[in-house]
């Protein structure tokens, strides 16, 4: 193997490992994000605006990953979700189906960049777009299992309690991880 090769070949097992540092760093800058909450007349926590910045940093491949890593981190029983809480029980409970819709969130914003590409307006929009995603998945996780082990509870009042109080929370992190992200993107080697 000739010595042009062999430093091609180092560079991209550098990339690779620097790609899986950044990744697993934004996996824990998501569960760290999850334990902060805001105090308001209905609390809310900085996990969505840690799922939001390490899309818009890493990109929608990588920063679906490190979404995925942080879920799975979570199934393993790591206290990474709100509430210092982890596990199964946790996904499967009420509040398990927003959770599972970050992953969502997620994909539909990869797909969007894969498609038209990395810029502003696709980010825009595929944000907004995957935020209402993740609402929709979250809400029928919710009435689901609320049903099956508390009683019914319409969709409407589901909306009221889960969704509503968040919607403006959510845009204004959404808001700041896109000013985060366009001073910090410069200074991330991927």
């Amino acid at each position: 193997m000739s010595t042009v090769n062999k430093k091609i070949k180092a560079n991209k097992s550098k990339f690779k490992t620097a790609e899986m540092a950044y990744i697993a760093l934004f996996a824990v800058i998501i569960a760290v994000c999850s334990w902060i909450s805001v105090p308001a007349t209905v609390p809310f926590t900085l996990q969505t605006f840690g799922v939001y910045t390490s899309l818009l940093i890493l990109g929608g491949k990588r920063g679906t990953i490190a979404v995925l890593l942080y879920i799975l981190l979570g199934a393993t029983g790591l206290p990474v979700f709100s509430g210092f809480l982890g596990g199964i029980g946790v996904l499967l409970g009420t509040t398990g189906g927003y959770i599972i819709g970050f992953l969502l969130m997620a994909t539909v914003f990869w797909i969007s960049e894969y498609i038209f590409g990395p810029r502003l307006v696709v980010s825009i929009m595929s944000m907004i777009t995957g935020l209402f995603a993740l609402y929709a998945l979250g809400t029928v996780w919710f009435v689901n299992v609320y049903a099956n082990t508390v009683g019914d509870i319409g969709y409407f009042k589901a909306l009221k309690l889960c969704v509503i109080p968040f919607i403006i929370p959510d845009l204004v992190k959404m808001f700041l991880a896109f000013l985060i992200a366009r001073r910090l993107k410069p200074l991330v080697n991927l």
